[in-house]
Order: structure tokens, then sequence, then C-alpha cells
């Protein structure tokens, strides 16, 4: 099963083991990391579950589509490169190791 690794506002970091096809928000909520919120249950329209990919793994994860895009253009927190939003970020065994930093902005 493949590991997450949450870094939440604090700088306390949370790993967590994935199931593979939830995405990276469900697994934050079920274990209880703090800082996402996902106050839309995945649907888009909010930014509430906002994550900062680490380098490495930007290319892994790919860009966001165009409607994550207008998303994150409106989100609290600063966008930065390795800006998503992790409802959109489906676990796959390629994620093993995932590393994101939650921003304090959506708390």
């Amino acid at each position: 099963m493949p590991t997450i690794a949450y870094t939440d506002p604090a700088g306390v970091q949370h790993e967590v083991d994935a199931p593979v096809g939830q995405t990276v928000a469900d697994v934050a909520l079920k274990a209880g990391v703090p800082g996402i919120i996902a106050e839309c249950g995945g649907a888009l329209s909010c930014a509430s579950c906002h994550v900062y990919v680490d380098e490495q793994w930007q290319s892994v994860v790919g860009p966001a589509v165009s409607l994550e895009d207008d998303m994150l253009d409106g989100a609290l927190a600063e966008r930065v490169a390795g800006s998503r939003l992790s409802c959109q970020l489906k676990v796959t065994s390629e994620l093993d190791g995932l590393s994101v930093v939650i921003p304090a902005e959506q708390m």
C-alpha cells in the first residue's frame, strides 16, 4: 500500500498508508491529518484541500486540469508551482512516498 507524507501547518509530518483509488484528500481526512478541510467533498467547488506537492513529485502527479487550475487561482493560500487540490489527486502505486505540505491559510 502506498504511503503519503503530509506536513501539516504546524510542521509536523504524518505518514499515512493510502489505499489505491482514494484521493489524497480523503486519505488525510480519514487519518485525521490537520489542515485538510475539503468542504466540497471533492466537487471542485472550494479550495480547502490545497496542498503543495514536493518538487520531485510534481511531474508524477502532473498539472492541474482547467477547472482545478481556476479553483487554485481563488485559493486562500498562496499559489506556487506545486499547488494542487488534493481531492483531485488519486492514489496510485506510483505515488508511494508522495510528499505534500498543507498551507496554514486554509485552516
